[in-house]
């Protein structure tokens, strides 16, 4: 299995520990960014990724082997300790890059049959809201399956929690690194993710955006043809 982590700040604080509690417990090769570190730029809300093609873009070769592995890699792992509520900026900022492969403009089929994780730790509040920011863009990049992993520690550090509580996470771990193993190549998109790309579908037949309705065309994503599909 391939694995991909980005991780939302330079930083090997508890969300980097308990990333790598669960990814060594899959079997597998994996690739690792940090962020800024490894990619620093906001997205400059110009639109050339949408309308000119994701290689315009300003960031293009900086962003592009995160893009690369994102797709290459069987499962997806962002993780994010919680930062005022919600994700790290750079974290936000990154996905932010990746608003043209959402299902409204031009997904890569290569999404549709991927796993991921989302990950955080806090002291105690935020972790919902941080998860959301992570798992949104996964499910509009039609990721399938996207399983959370947070933990509000209420502690300093994860080895630091209550027995009862640690014993408990690690016992989740385990579980969530068995179910990812077992589904390896075996998921496919539900209910919702198939209904918000068949409403895609149908704007995409009369779209105003060029790029976008001759990627769509080509695929025939716009008949009956659907990424998860084999061919």
């Amino acid at each position: 299995m391939k694995i991909v982590i980005i991780n939302g700040i330079n930083h090997k604080g508890q969300t980097y520990t308990l990333t790598h509690k669960l990814v060594d417990k899959i079997n597998g090769s994996v690739k690792e960014f940090f962020l800024p570190k490894d990619f620093s730029d906001y997205c400059l809300g110009c639109a050339t990724c949408i309308f000119n093609g994701e290689s315009n873009c300003p960031h293009h070769e900086k962003i592009k082997p995160l893009v690369d592995a994102l797709i290459e890699a069987d499962l997806i792992v962002l993780s994010s300790p919680v930062y005022c509520m919600h994700a790290t900026g750079s974290m936000i900022a990154f996905l932010d890059h990746l608003g043209y492969m959402w299902m409204a403009h031009r997904p890569n089929e290569t999404m549709f049959k991927k796993q991921a994780v989302v990950v955080t730790t806090c002291a105690g509040a935020g972790k919902k809201n941080t998860l959301k920011d992570m798992r949104d863009s996964l499910f509009y990049l039609g990721v399938p399956k996207i399983y959370e992993l947070g933990v509000a520690l209420m502690a300093p550090t994860l080895d630091e929690m209550k027995n009862k509580k640690k014993k408990k996470v690690e016992k989740r771990i385990s579980k969530l690194a068995r179910k990812i193993e077992k589904k390896n190549g075996k998921v496919k998109p539900k209910f919702k993710t198939k209904a918000f790309f068949f409403i895609m579908h149908l704007m995409q037949k009369n779209g105003y955006n060029e790029l976008d309705k001759n990627y769509w065309n080509e695929r025939n994503w716009t008949k009956k043809s659907r990424p998860w599909k084999n061919k």
